[in-house]
């Protein structure tokens, strides 16, 4: 089924998993959108998180999508069931694909997750991650912050190793053995955030571990692009800068991409 599979995020932080979709799935055709323009999601409030998610989805169903990925923790802590719900299509979060790899992977039974304010306060990863294993030890931290380094385009910067150093201090303090970048931006900043927890141990990336179960379902679901098509396309939207947008998705994909500018107006249905 050649239908794209649509992708969405609070801004360019589901590039990480556009790049895995890539590489896993390379018949398929994606479009993305990033709300750029009101990034960062995590501090919003639910209601303020399910209009924007529910504009961005409405958006990409212009373009008859097959699939849903909600590339952003946060909005999927607050939006997958009602979407699940709402919509007749196979729609994924990025959350319980995470949590399980981290069960798998641990060692000593000491998980930590690093993610934004709102999926923190959502405890869906311990929900996940207990409902396998009752006796894992999991530590959470919002680190906000981070995400406003990948936005602005900081990450290569002095600036960015000493904030991620000062963020995950309390994190190395309680020892885990198993880190869950539980923010699709995160991945962007993986080897800053790997030299701060030290070679022992070991990042999840849950968008990486998403692709890995959108692979599973295309299947099960027979709609999987024919490997005979070779109309592959790749599309990408933003609510905010589309030069940015260009650069970061650039340097992440390493290829270079062009990306449209989608006012807010458009989505709000005022134009």
């Amino acid at each position: 089924m050649k239908q794209p599979i649509g992708i969405l995020d609070s801004g360019v932080g589901g590039l990480t998993v556009v790049k895995e979709a890539m590489r896993q799935l390379p018949h398929e055709s994606l479009i993305y959108i990033g709300d750029n323009a009101r990034c960062p999601y995590g501090p919003r409030t639910n209601e303020e998180i399910l209009t924007y998610t529910t504009q961005l989805v409405d958006y990409l169903l212009k373009f008859n999508i097959k699939m849903l990925v909600i590339a952003c923790n946060t909005a999927t802590a607050v939006t997958a069931k009602v979407l699940q719900e709402r919509l007749d299509i196979p729609v994924i979060g990025v959350i319980k694909p995470g949590a399980l790899a981290a069960n798998r992977k641990t060692v000593s039974g000491k998980v930590g997750l690093i993610a934004t304010e709102t999926t923190v306060r959502s405890h869906f990863y311990e929900h996940f991650l207990w409902q396998k294993n009752a006796h894992l030890e999991v530590t959470s931290l919002a680190c906000p912050s981070f995400v406003n380094l990948v936005e602005s385009h900081e990450y290569h910067s002095p600036l960015a190793k000493q904030v991620v150093k000062k963020q995950l201090q309390p994190m190395i303090d309680q020892q885990v053995d198993t880190l869950i970048l539980g923010c699709t931006h995160f991945p962007i900043i993986s080897d800053i955030i790997q030299m701060t927890m030290g070679d022992g141990v070991t990042l999840i990336d849950s968008g990486k571990e998403t692709i890995s179960e959108v692979s599973y379902i295309l299947s099960y679901e027979n709609i999987e692009a024919s490997n005979e098509e070779n109309d592959t396309s790749y599309q990408f939207f933003t609510t905010g800068s589309a030069q940015m947008f260009d650069e970061i998705a650039a340097e992440w994909l390493e290829k270079p991409i062009t990306t449209k500018h989608v006012s807010l107006n458009e989505l709000e249905g005022d134009e």
